[in-house]
């Protein structure tokens, strides 16, 4: 019979001999384990960055589309109450995103740094009721008109003027904003005429009601707005002295990808009532006094 003393040792060799074996269970199936957790992490990784939390509606990854525009020109360029992008510009580019799967930005950015945000590639594009000319066109791409405008007078109501050629003698002096196409049509068709260059079109108005201009050139709608502002200081010249201008969605030199999409949405657009939603939303009264006027509305291109 063994004593207790070797009775102890046979029991604690036997005991972890046991443990020992035990041990190699416990890893293999830890390794087992181990492996099926990583085979499903990993697989939940891969499913997370293929996933749709970026994607969309046609299953490809959203981009996202810079627009810089100058929020000063309501109602097509605005904010809202609290600071807000707003207006039918603000409107039409997001509804284009949103049918092209963009993910939008709208970049507030001062009109003489709308044409280098795009140079520069900090935007997309622009759409800021910017006319298509050729000197711009040397710089950057335009869309397919999506609106049109023509220019008008907002006078000075002691200057006596009824027409574009009383301006253009000496001692008449026009407010334009800088690089506008008022700018533009002052330069070449008054020479006689001082030219006073301002950063906006408030700063234009202002010299025209204090009678410090006899006159301030700029499209329609802003000079009929601004003569409803200011009946007593102020007169409208309305008689057409140019071609329409044409508005156009600018974009960097040969991006041809956007381009095409931004033609293709402007074409919809004029077909299936999308202007007319707009017009309806933001520029309701003023549609009808242009039509009273007889002038030629921003969307009209028949």
């Amino acid at each position: 019979m063994p004593s207790a003393v070797d009775f102890v040792a046979h029991v604690y060799k036997h005991y972890y001999q046991r443990e020992d074996l035990i041990m190699q269970h416990l890893k293999k199936a830890f390794a087992g384990f181990l492996s099926a957790v990583l085979l499903v992490t990993g697989a939940g990784m891969f499913s997370a960055c293929t996933g749709s939390a970026n994607n969309d509606a046609t299953g490809g990854e959203k981009k996202t589309l810079v627009v810089a525009m100058e929020l000063a020109y309501p109602p097509f360029e605005t904010k809202d109450t609290v600071g807000n992008p707003s207006g039918l510009s603000v409107d039409f580019i997001t509804q284009f995103a949103e049918a092209y799967g963009y993910d939008i930005v709208i970049e507030n950015t001062a009109w003489d740094g709308l044409i280098p945000s795009l140079q520069t590639g900090m935007a997309d594009c622009v759409i800021s009721s910017m006319t298509i000319t050729a000197a711009r066109a040397e710089q950057i791409d335009f869309s397919e008109p999506y609106a049109l405008a023509q220019l008008a007078l907002l006078t000075n109501s002691g200057s006596g003027i009824e027409s574009i050629d009383d301006l253009n003698r000496q001692g008449m002096s026009i407010a334009v904003k800088t690089g506008s196409t008022g700018d533009i049509f002052a330069t070449k068709n008054l020479p006689h005429a001082t030219i006073v260059r301002l950063a906006d079109e408030s700063a234009c108005v202002t010299e025209v009601v204090q009678g410090k201009v006899d006159a301030f050139i700029y499209d329609q709608l802003t000079i009929y707005r601004n003569q409803l502002k200011n009946p007593e200081a102020t007169s409208a010249v309305y008689i057409p002295f140019q071609d329409p201008e044409f508005w156009g969605i600018a974009v960097q030199k040969d991006n041809k990808e956007l381009l095409a999409e931004l033609n293709e949405f402007i074409a919809t657009s004029r077909q299936d009532g999308t202007f007319d939603r707009l017009t309806d939303k933001h520029l309701a009264a003023e549609h009808a006094v242009f039509k009273d006027l007889g002038f030629r509305w921003f969307f009209d291109f028949d």
